[in-house]
């Protein structure tokens, strides 16, 4: 009697297990940055940071138990409602609900707790520029639809640049729009275009920095109304210069770096965290991650992250229509552009923009939304079906 084939369907446990290996781990090292910090508090307590990493992160854990199972195809429809909440909650930063945290109003206040609009504009951008690109069809490539794209990108952007001043958010919500629209088009030749205008635009300003900005290569004084942004574009060409000032943090984490060897000082035994760099347990924690656990701990995070970016390109590959592929590649984006933004920051390629580390760096709005994303994810691998004899 011949075999009968069938179709099985897919779940993707490896990334299962990358995800929940990465949220303990983050736990692990936002308690290990901190508890020197929370004992500075009015009412010390060490643990303070990570009980609240705990109650965000248990948050994030129903979401993205209720993405796994909630149809990825349903957010098409739900499109155009996420965009306005991810707008409207940008805009109540500007009424009384605004909380300014370390002199930066990038958050609304919900009853229970805080949020950051910014990461809900990283999901929605994913969800509604995708969609949009479904909803054009193979006319994507005229030049309305790229208007268009990039209006839904840009409009998003532009609010978390000039309400919340948040670069580095407004950075990757551009990014993750960008990919995706570069990925879904047929045409690259104005990607060509905008990658030359925008080297050029680079290296003009650069130079500029160098023969009329910069103290140390230029001879001329600092301008006492130079903005903030171009203070940390000076400390990251000389950090040295302002070790006292905006290079205090890169240098302070250049140090952890470098002292923690190639097997570290061992869990919880980091000198910098101790006072040394500000707020460690944030944008920086990639510094200790690696004081503590030295380079091989460093390569072993990025490897796990480079393993979590091709479990998400074999599910994008495998999806069983374009929209849950557009919705797979957005958060690949997502979790690409910020795991390089950050370790280029913490190692002093690029000035530093304050763009956290994903899962591993203390942020309650952030771990909820990528579990979220996490979930999405998942749920496109949950309907790859299989050949079998």
């Amino acid at each position: 009697m011949a075999k009968q084939r069938g179709k099985t369907k897919y779940f993707d446990y490896s990334l299962l297990v990358i995800i929940l290996f990465l949220v303990c781990f983050g736990l692990v090292m936002v308690y290990s940055t901190s508890y020197y910090s929370g004992m500075r508090l009015t009412k010390p307590d060490p643990a303070f940071y990570l009980k609240k990493q705990i109650k965000s992160t248990a948050i994030g854990m129903v979401a993205f138990v209720f993405c796994i199972f909630f149809d990825y195809r349903f957010y098409y429809k739900l499109a155009p409602f996420i965009y306005g909440g991810a707008i409207l909650s940008i805009l109540l930063i500007l009424t009384p609900l605004g909380v300014e945290i370390n002199h930066a109003k990038r958050w609304i206040n919900v009853g229970f707790g805080t949020i950051q609009p910014a990461e809900i504009c990283k999901l929605a951008v994913i969800i509604c520029v995708s969609s949009y690109v479904i909803y054009v069809g193979k006319a994507i490539d005229k030049w309305r639809n790229l208007f268009a794209t990039g209006f839904i990108t840009i409009i998003p952007t532009a609010m978390i640049l000039f309400i919340t001043k948040n670069l580095s958010s407004a950075i990757i919500v551009f990014g993750i729009g960008f990919v995706i629209y570069f990925v879904a088009a047929k045409r690259y030749w104005p990607f060509a275009a905008m990658a030359v205008v925008g080297v050029a635009a680079v290296v003009a300003f650069m130079l500029y920095i160098h023969y009329y900005v910069d103290p140390v290569t230029a001879g001329v004084e600092i301008d006492q109304q130079t903005g903030f942004r171009m203070m940390r574009i000076l400390a990251w060409r000389h950090p040295e210069e302002y070790a006292s000032s905006k290079g205090y943090q890169t240098l302070q984490a250049l140090y952890a770096l470098g002292s923690g060897g190639f097997f570290g000082k061992g869990l919880g035994q980091s000198i910098q965290k101790l006072g040394f760099i500000p707020e460690a347990q944030n944008d920086m924690i990639f510094s200790v991650v690696c004081e503590e656990l030295g380079l091989f701990g460093g390569i072993c995070l990025i490897l796990l992250f480079v393993m979590m970016i091709w479990r998400f390109v074999v599910i994008a590959l495998h999806s069983p229509d374009m929209f849950g592929f557009l919705l797979v590649v957005g958060v690949t984006a997502h979790i690409a552009i910020q795991v390089i933004l950050n370790i280029a920051v913490v190692t002093n390629v690029i000035p530093n923009t304050g763009i956290t580390l994903p899962f591993i760096s203390y942020g309650g709005t952030s771990v909820m939304f990528l579990l979220a994303e996490m979930g999405i994810v998942l749920n496109v691998s949950r309907h790859i079906k299989y050949r079998h004899d």
